[in-house]
């Protein structure tokens, strides 16, 4: 099984320039297809595979929900089959088949068609989505998926409980319960993200490192690809509450509705995120520049006591000729080495204390001459 990692800035099947509309990209790395179909009621429930060459837009009936899971996108004949069975345009198959499409709401007269992404992160704490595309026409759903890990367990479990109110529910209901599912699955990855650029902010005030400055463009990198799912999501579903459908009845309307609230949320916190992200580089660059100056102070501070120390230790270090004292002055001074250190020590106790008035041996500001 193939596990898909999608972390392109933009990514697209691989379809030829210039071929005709609706063409479906060959992909190697597709997981293989399986079709789960469940059927159910508020008395009873069925789950099993799908055979081969079944008809099932045959198995719509008005008593019962019917739920097509189809995860793993490599057999591209058998989706197409059982698209065009459900009348479903060339393009919208191919839309369905060639991943990275931008999400979107479309009206299909009789059912509606959602394509949006489903992120979660792997376990190094990096974006991971995968485009899935949910149908809802009268009593049926189609789901698309191209890996068989989803967020939909919580739904399964609820369907298989005796007693539910979704064996009672209606194909419009489940549809918004599995977008709902969807954006659900967003929380966790901002909850993530937020506790990454806090632990980043921590150490970008203390003591910055620069694999701190990779880490944050990482995030920024994976925010804007996360934006990339969440805006056009929240526009989808605000288009779809804007027009008037009959598929949507007062039963799941409300429940889009909270979904719209959700994904604007989403779609809030990532915008702060993003800008927090970027004034953390500057507040990176700042940091090491503050280092960088603290560094040169120092430095300062030993030259500018050093220097005049060199030259007195220079001007009597010289190799004149010394055999008669006045040549040189001070060198017949029977404390002249001694005179020479309280020389040398009081002049660095002078700078220093000029250093320590002026505020240069402390972080804290200039003081007042």
């Amino acid at each position: 099984m193939v596990h898909l990692r999608h972390s392109k800035l933009f990514y697209r099947s691989d379809v030829a320039a210039g071929a005709k509309p609706g063409t479906i990209a060959e992909r190697p790395d597709a997981n293989p297809t399986q079709i789960k179909l469940i059927r159910f009621n508020q008395d009873a429930i069925e789950m099993r595979d799908a055979a081969a060459g079944e008809d099932i837009r045959g198995l719509i009936d008005p008593d019962h929900v019917l739920w097509i899971d189809i995860r793993g996108l490599a057999d591209i004949g058998r989706i197409r089959a059982i698209s065009e069975s459900f009348g479903l345009s060339p393009l919208a198959i191919a839309d369905l088949l060639n991943v990275g499409q931008r999400p979107k709401y479309e009206d299909l007269d009789t059912m509606l068609l959602v394509l949006t992404r489903m992120v979660t992160m792997d376990e190094d704490r990096h974006l991971v989505w995968e485009q899935l595309s949910v149908i809802v026409g009268d009593g049926f759903v189609i789901t698309f998926q191209e890996t068989y890990d989803d967020c939909f367990g919580p739904i399964r479990d609820r369907l298989h409980k005796e007693g539910s109110q979704m064996r009672r529910s209606e194909s419009d209901v489940l549809a918004v319960m599995l977008l709902d599912a969807i954006v659900d699955g967003y929380f966790p990855v901002i909850e993530s993200f937020g506790e990454q650029l806090e632990g980043i902010e921590t150490e970008v005030l203390g003591q910055p490192k620069q694999a701190l400055l990779a880490d944050i463009y990482r995030i920024k990198r994976e925010l804007t690809l996360f934006r990339r799912a969440a805006w056009p999501m929240r526009d989808a579903i605000s288009k779809t509450l804007a027009l008037e459908s009959g598929v949507f009845t007062d039963r799941s309307l409300p429940v889009l509705k909270d979904i719209r609230d959700h994904i604007v949320q989403v779609a809030d916190v990532l915008e702060s995120y993003r800008e927090l992200s970027s004034s953390l580089v500057d507040v990176y660059l700042s940091s090491v520049s503050n280092r960088m100056n603290e560094v040169m102070r120092v430095l300062t501070i030993f030259s500018t006591i050093f220097i005049p120390l060199g030259f007195l230790a220079g001007v009597y270090g010289m190799n004149f000729d010394t055999a008669a004292p006045a040549n040189l002055p001070e060198l017949g001074f029977r404390y002249g080495y001694l005179m020479f250190w309280a020389v040398a020590v009081g002049l660095v106790l002078c700078l220093l204390g000029m250093f320590w008035r002026f505020g240069w041996l402390t972080s804290g500001e200039r003081k007042s001459r």
